[in-house]
């Protein structure tokens, strides 16, 4: 039972790594926790030969079917900007869908935008080794969180936010990229940044149905991955818990109420938002009770280990987590099996690799100048 229950733990943790290549004791851990799967950043990306070299180790010892994960949604946010070219962000191309939209009804190139950046986002990422990009942005671009979130969402409401999330949603798809939905519920109302406090969003449950989850509502069916955030929503039913360990968030609203049946992910554990608000193995055991499929530990071995044995020990000491650890062990490997192709994508050449380049640089160009005429 013991041998079954650390297989199980360690099969919902996404983990994060050091430096651009093994160490001997990351290959340690790693045997030891078979975790769900590896997210890379920026510290770890050299090139694309390296990281590819990187993530066939690490992956090696993950599930068939695991997740190799990147934080690539354009502009601010692109863990590959310096080592192929830089992806334009959200607001830009959402300006610069508004401003074709505006000049043409009916001008196809309108949606296509959204496509063409989720697209070029997937190949991107594929060409290092990636099945998967934690993008797009759910958030309202609310002047509340207009510091914090800066260009990284598309709109000021649901409709356009689902809009362009719509499209690049089938953009990722298209080449077999397996795309995340957040930060649910929502952080356009938060001042603060939840890497680092845990924003207390004051909107009304109202309005958060309304305006905040619309784009959850609509693409229930389109999202592979929804990632839930670390904010408190003090006007709701739950004042005070950060929505990662809350059952009104995690069960009521997103599995029942909405009735989302993809991949729920956390996010990173390590952060200020959830760390400051509990110990991280005690929220570890919460967000895997309440129904996380994956529990993100991005940075530090101390706690991807600390929330191992934490999943462990409750199981041993609680017939009932144990049954849920198990189950939900049982259900996250189904939905990986479904969503994660068991080879790394195919490597492109450097004449490709070049081509894609000048893509995403024309891509670029075209974004920008449509925006500029928008904001003119």
């Amino acid at each position: 039972m013991k041998e079954t229950l650390r297989q199980a733990a360690g099969s919902l943790l996404v983990v994060g790594l050091e430096g651009n290549e093994l160490t001997s004791m990351e290959r340690a851990w790693l045997k030891l926790i078979r975790p769900a799967g590896i997210i890379l950043f920026k510290r770890n990306i050299v090139d694309r030969e390296q990281t590819r070299a990187l993530l066939t180790e690490s992956t090696g010892f993950c599930a068939p079917h695991c997740g190799a994960f990147v934080d690539v949604e354009g502009g601010t946010v692109d863990r590959l900007r310096d080592v192929l070219a830089p992806i334009p962000s959200v607001q830009t191309v959402a300006i610069a869908m508004r401003f074709k939209d505006n000049r043409n009804s009916q001008n196809p190139t309108r949606d296509s935008l959204a496509h063409e950046h989720g697209e070029l986002v997937a190949r991107a990422a594929k060409s290092f080794g990636f099945n998967s990009s934690f993008a797009p942005v759910l958030d309202l671009a609310l002047p509340e969180s207009r510091r914090v979130m800066e260009t990284r969402t598309a709109a000021a409401t649901g409709e356009g936010v689902t809009a362009y999330a719509r499209e690049f949603l089938a953009g990722l798809a298209a080449q077999g990229v397996a795309g995340c939905g957040k930060h649910f519920p929502g952080l356009g109302g938060g001042t603060l940044d939840s890497h680092l406090e845990t924003p207390k969003i004051e909107r009304s449950w109202p309005q958060l149905w309304k305006e905040d989850l619309e784009p959850y509502r609509a693409l229930r069916d389109e999202m592979p991955m929804v990632m839930v955030n670390h904010a408190a929503y003090p006007l709701t039913a739950d004042p005070a818990r950060p929505a990662t360990v809350s059952k009104f968030w995690m069960q009521t609203v997103l599995r029942k109420r909405i009735g989302y049946r993809g991949i729920v992910v956390s996010d990173d554990l390590e952060m200020g938002g959830v760390a400051k608000f509990m110990p991280i193995a005690e929220a570890a055991v919460a967000t895997v009770r309440l129904g996380a499929d994956l529990a993100l530990i991005c940075h530090h071995p101390e706690p991807i280990l600390q929330v191992y044995e934490a999943l462990i020990y409750e199981g041993e000491r609680s017939a009932a987590f144990r049954k849920i650890l198990l189950a939900r062990a049982r259900e996250s490997a189904r939905k990986c099996a479904k969503l994660f192709p068991a080879k790394m994508p195919a490597a492109l050449s450097a004449k490709q690799f070049e081509a894609l380049r000048a893509r995403i640089l024309r891509f670029g160009e075209t974004v920008a100048k449509a925006a500029a005429q928008g904001l003119a």
